[in-house]
């Protein structure tokens, strides 16, 4: 019985200082070992030839950017291969080239990038003519060459650039109430002052007021339904306007060609 317990004690004995940290050495020095070998090994993946970029493929709309001139503007600019190029720095880069409106860059492996662009889609003209700004049907202001141009029958829509999506939201709101007198809407201009102002492409000058898109559609509203009958009472055309003030309260000034006098006209 002695012997049994003498036995257990030895075996309980606890190891000595030196010994458990030479093993914890041991380990320590195996991990580090390992990072270094896992390091040294990505390190050379990533600067193998086999992983340099050697293709970009580039889809969607690319009218105004074909996929050479792409390539050659933008592979310049990248840096680093496969497993090392910065896609939001590609992405920034791609999207800086002009008409690209949105790029979506991902990689293929082994050496390849797909980028899909998205370009702007020009709704109006922006700002003052000597400004080449264009607007786009999201209401978002950027430059381009207008001699690229598909359609130069654009609306100029101006304002502060931080409203240009209030702008074009408006043009929208009064374009089809103004097609109702076959009045097509030249430019549109949102001042300083907060105060809208349209030109019609027959050259006459609609002073709109202040207010959101429903109370200055009223107000047109309220001149569409009884332009005819006052411009009748001259013996002129609804095309014989000249210039309009709606921002009287209960009514409007007219100035129609061939006609001296201001009349004013109140809804019934």
């Amino acid at each position: 019985m002695k012997a049994r317990d003498a036995m257990r004690m030895s075996d309980e004995v606890p190891m000595p200082l030196d010994i458990r940290l030479m093993n914890i050495t041991s380990v320590l020095l195996m991990l580090v070992f390992g990072l270094v070998l896992v390091s040294a090994l990505l390190w050379w993946v990533v600067r193998h030839p086999v992983f340099a970029l050697s293709a970009i493929s580039v889809q969607g709309d690319v009218r105004h950017n074909n996929a050479v001139t792409l390539r050659a503007n933008v592979v310049p600019r990248l840096r680093g291969g496969f497993f090392s190029v910065d896609l939001m720095q590609a992405r920034a880069t791609f999207e800086n080239v002009p008409w690209v409106r949105q790029a979506l860059v991902r990689r293929e492996f082994p050496n390849r990038l797909s980028v899909e662009l998205e370009e702007h889609q020009p709704a109006a003209f922006w700002g003052n003519e000597a400004d080449s700004r264009l607007l786009n049907k999201q209401g978002e202001v950027f430059s381009a060459n207008f001699g690229e141009l598909d359609d130069e029958n654009l609306p100029r829509l101006s304002g502060p650039d931080s409203e240009s999506a209030q702008v074009l939201q408006m043009y929208e709101v009064l374009k089809p109430e103004l097609a109702k007198l076959q009045f097509q809407i030249k430019g549109l201009e949102l001042t300083a002052r907060g105060s809208w102002r349209a030109e019609l492409k027959s050259g006459a000058q609609i002073e709109l007021g202040r207010g959101t898109s429903n109370e200055v559609l009223a107000r047109v509203e309220r001149m569409t339904l009884t332009l005819a009958q006052v411009t009748q009472r001259y013996g002129r055309q609804t095309q014989a306007l000249e210039a309009a003030d709606l921002r009287h309260v209960n009514g409007y000034a007219l100035r129609l060609r061939g006609v001296s006098t201001l009349t004013s006209t109140t809804t019934r």
